[in-house]
């Protein structure tokens, strides 16, 4: 089978940001009917079922240290029935991917690096071999965040099969996107960051053998950019990042990240900046008596989100509760000039970084089909007006229509133009 091409950034829905470890399947269902209803006609089509969902005392983002999990005779995780209903008689998640295919979407799952600490400790088989858990894992690699997982050690017989077996479960599932946790950051292992190589390659080899296309993410990040050739040939996205959250220094960070990976952002290689924290998220916290809270970003900095990760191409995964959506929250992700530019141009590049004392502004540029897109962002902590010569990015002495894409005003300008920008914010413009 040959590996699937992902021609366009992957765009959904995931639960980790509302829902920790704790999703269930009501929940699931109720985003994907949120999706399929408001946002599939956009191009929102992945749900994904964040990490812990073999569980069943997950209650929040927390994780419980060895704790139980469910497993089947062969070592693989299946879904806790007491979280997932439709999971019971050994259906794993087939039900709720079936529900999502009968909406027009796809439906995707977190897993973690390697083999369950508990197959091994039980040493139970590993399908079609003769091998058992405990003779293809590696007790020293560890994750140093979760303890349900020991590395796989690729060079052990029984390795692959492990791999194939469970890849073979996610597509007789129907899974069609794989998040990979524990497998691309570097923070945790300096002195290695790229340990995890050849798991990366068994997964891939068992992913384009399983028989079902599927998308390959990985994270948590930040991947090492000295390997983007081999992220590339494996995977088909991959965290940039570690986790970004409602910070503004985070996603202060991101054009420095952006600009680190911009020229590897092409078919079939997605460097992704992470979930949008955008809308309700955190709802097994508890703010002012209700559980969760809107994103602390306020509306210039959405935008500025928003516009970055458009114009860079990353992938588009909402991390909020889309049921508790407002319009402003919506209106982020339904905009059809945004999203166009985000699906079908290239060559996306910073143009320019000044910085000063109180701040600065950045320049990014792309190629649409008969256009040229312009993000101007304003880091500064209050409103500036910003120049642009347009003789950097066009032929002189002509006139060119330009169309702002969130707010919708249009003009003409030649050689310049000045434009005000909020504090955080951004403007984003498509010149003809």
């Amino acid at each position: 089978m040959k590996r699937m091409k992902v021609t366009q950034p992957p765009m959904g829905w995931n639960s980790w940001d509302c829902y920790g470890a704790s999703v269930n399947e009501e929940q699931l269902k109720g985003n994907a009917d949120y999706m399929a209803k408001y946002l599939k006609e956009f191009g929102w089509e992945y749900i994904v079922c964040d990490i812990q969902w073999s569980e069943p005392k997950a209650e929040s983002t927390a994780y419980h240290n060895f704790t139980e999990l469910e497993m089947d005779e062969y070592s693989r995780l299946i879904p806790a029935v007491n979280r997932f209903p439709s999971a019971a008689d050994g259906n794993g998640f087939k039900a709720i991917a079936d529900y999502c295919h009968s909406l027009g979407l796809k439906f995707g799952i977190h897993i973690m690096r390697g083999i369950p600490r508990q197959a091994v400790h039980r040493n139970t088989k590993i399908l079609g071999t003769d091998k058992t858990a405990r003779d293809i894992a590696q007790q020293f690699s560890v994750c140093p965040w979760n303890t349900d997982m020991y590395g796989v050690d690729p060079h052990k017989e029984g390795a692959q099969e492990y791999y194939n077996s469970i890849f073979e479960l996610y597509a007789s599932w129907g899974v069609d996107f794989i998040k990979c946790d524990d497998i691309a950051d570097t923070k945790f292992k300096p002195n290695d960051p790229y340990s995890a190589r050849e798991e990366i390659e068994l997964m891939r080899n068992a992913m384009n053998n399983c028989g079902r296309d599927m998308v390959f993410s990985l994270s948590p990040g930040p991947a090492p950019v000295a390997e983007a050739e081999h992220l590339k040939a494996h995977a088909d996205m991959w965290r940039i990042t570690d986790d970004f959250w409602d910070q503004w220094d985070l996603l202060y960070d991101m054009f420095w990240r952006c600009n680190t990976w911009q020229e590897h952002v092409a078919e079939c290689s997605w460097p992704d900046c992470d979930m949008l924290p955008i809308g309700k998220i955190a709802l097994y916290e508890e703010h002012d008596g209700k559980r969760g809270r809107y994103t602390r970003f306020t509306k210039p900095e959405q935008v500025t989100m928003m516009t970055l990760w458009s114009i860079f191409r990353s992938p588009l995964i909402m991390g909020g509760e889309m049921r508790d959506n407002d319009e402003f929250t919506l209106s982020l992700m339904t905009n059809k000039a945004v999203l166009d530019m985000h699906k079908n141009s290239c060559k996306a590049h910073e143009l320019y970084r000044k910085e000063t004392e109180n701040g600065g502004d950045i320049a990014w540029v792309s190629q649409g089909k008969d256009c040229k897109y312009l993000a101007l962002f304003n880091t500064a902590d209050e409103e500036r007006e910003l120049k642009f010569d347009l003789t950097e990015i066009l032929m002189p002495g002509k006139v060119y229509d330009l169309y702002e894409l969130w707010g919708g005003e249009s003009f003409t300008a030649a050689d310049e133009f000045k434009v005000n920008i909020e504090p955080h914010g951004a403007k984003l413009y498509k010149i003809k």
